[in-house]
């Protein structure tokens, strides 16, 4: 009798595993960590061992709690797009090469002028980021030809835990719609962009849809588990399209911004309509007929934690809310440029930096702390805007992440916004998401809508303030005039970056 789904979670930071119950109820979740490489500047890299070490640990700890033989189904999600070179025997040939990894963007202006600007943007449905799988392929091509030569199969992060646990080569179309690979319209493998990128269709993995069952638990994996050998493992999704499924964005015009390290708006579409300059990512949805529409800030509430561990260790999240509240819309005339980590949307380049204007005498650290979250908003309305260039047009939205968590942070997204944004039941994202879709695999619901409305229920609605949307909406021109200005110098600068 299946009493229970599993979710797994191969994120940056920790591989979790969560278990519910057919109502959609947590019953246990477990984490276990993971550590991060960077060793060059624009490098991020991992383990692939690592994320399922740390996967078969939090699944042992969940399944000391719940009877292995009524698991009904596993779902995976992860982290999108990072390379893991396997040999023919299935062994890592290399750390993994991250989805923040900044390494390959010769590769990507080389592949991008092969295919021609507007044809890649119809197929693979985006532009063509360092972020993404096949320009680090043809980077290790480049680079490291003695690892190249070796390779028989490439998986992303959630992939390689679901070849240890079955032996098998998946992907599903949401998570592999991020290789840059696919034939986003047709939900396959694009043979063009193969050509394209000189990479052999037989490294690829087998595409499913999401909440198809696609592999089952090997012996190995339920030795090393606690599973039961022949538990179905369903399609699953990368991070952010599960997220949408765990944060009830299941049908069209609805909205989800979340604000965690990196920050991302999400809207789900019954049609294949991708923007047409490629500044969102319109990929596979995690369910069939789908698709879905994304925009990405790569530093989002990272940098409020950039902030308070450079500038006040020690301090507790409360205090700073408490400095950035004490300090009038718009921090006295001083704005943050969010660009941290590089930008994806609606910003392209690995070269853009952070940067602090209207600095004044009168400025402390509250008036900095309240322009980074405020910096960090506009920086998600710029996604926003790009969504309702795209017909999507919310009357409300679902607010996750970290800056969640915070009454005035997730105030002054409301009133940058526009539109009111509530809170879910659950804070669990990716991994209840993927949980969901093992449920629907197993027989407890006929779709994932009919879950999500079932497990999904809005906790608490925070609404815009009319005098400070009006103040904002004066700001926000300002705001977007800073990117264009400051983007000579972000690139003058990067050549005085040490290596």
């Amino acid at each position: 009798m299946s009493r229970y789904f599993i979710g797994i979670d191969v994120s940056t930071t920790a591989s979790k595993a969560l278990a519910i119950d057919t109502a959609g109820t947590v019953v246990v979740t477990q984490s276990v960590s993971h550590d991060l490489s960077t060793p060059r500047p624009l490098w991020s890299e991992q383990d692939p061992e690592q994320w399922w070490d740390a996967s078969r640990q939090a699944l042992q700890a969940v399944l000391q709690q719940i009877p292995a033989e009524e698991v009904g189904a596993i779902g995976l999600t992860g982290q999108m797009h990072g390379l893991t070179a396997l040999d023919g025997a299935g062994k890592p040939l290399r750390p993994a090469i991250l989805w923040n990894d900044q390494r390959s963007g010769a590769q990507c202006e080389a592949i991008t002028n092969r295919v021609g600007e507007k044809r890649l943007y119809q197929l693979i449905g985006s532009i063509l980021p360092a972020g993404f799988t096949a320009p680090k392929i043809v980077w290790l091509r480049e680079n490291e030809p003695e690892v190249y030569a070796r390779i028989e199969h490439v998986l992303l992060p959630k992939d390689y835990v679901r070849y240890r646990l079955s032996g098998a080569f998946v992907c599903d179309v949401a998570d592999g719609s991020g290789f840059g690979l696919m034939d986003i319209a047709n939900r396959q493998w694009s043979d063009e962009m193969l050509a394209a990128c000189d990479i052999p269709r037989s490294w690829l993995p087998e595409l499913h849809e999401s909440q198809a069952i696609c592999a089952t638990v090997s012996e190995a994996g339920a030795a090393a588990t606690g599973l039961k050998p022949g538990t179905p493992i369903v399609g699953g999704a990368g991070d952010q399209p599960a997220g949408g499924v765990g944060n009830g964005i299941v049908l069209p015009g609805q909205v989800s911004l979340t604000v965690g390290t990196s920050g991302v708006a999400y809207a789900i579409n019954n049609s294949y309509e991708p923007e047409l300059e490629g500044r969102l990512h319109t990929f596979c949805g995690p369910m069939p007929g789908t698709w879905f529409s994304m925009g990405v800030m790569l530093s989002a509430a990272g940098a409020l934690r950039w902030l308070r561990d450079e500038f006040a260790p020690g301090a507790s999240y409360d205090e700073l809310n408490a400095k950035a509240e004490s300090v009038a819309v718009g921090a006295e005339g001083l704005l943050f440029a969010p660009y941290l980590s590089g930008e994806r949307h609606p910003h392209p380049d690995p070269y853009a930096r952070g940067a602090l204007v209207g600095l004044t005498l009168r400025h402390g650290l509250p008036h900095t702390i309240r322009a980074v979250m405020e910096g960090v908003a506009f920086g998600m309305r710029d996604l926003l805007e790009l969504l309702r260039a795209q017909g999507i047009q919310p009357s409300e939205a679902v607010v996750a992440g970290g800056a969640a968590n915070s009454p005035v942070w997730r105030q002054l997204i409301t009133d940058i916004m526009g539109i009111p944004l509530y809170t879910i039941n659950t804070t669990e994202g990716g991994a209840f998401g993927a949980a969901i879709l093992a449920a629907v695999a197993g027989g407890a619901y006929p779709d994932v809508p009919s879950a999500c409305a079932q497990m999904v229920h809005k906790v608490d609605e925070t609404t815009p303030e009319p005098g400070a949307v009006q103040r904002y909406n004066e700001l926000y021109p300002t705001f977007r005039a800073l990117y264009p200005a400051l983007k000579p110098s972000f690139t003058a600068l990067s050549t005085f970056e040490q290596a």
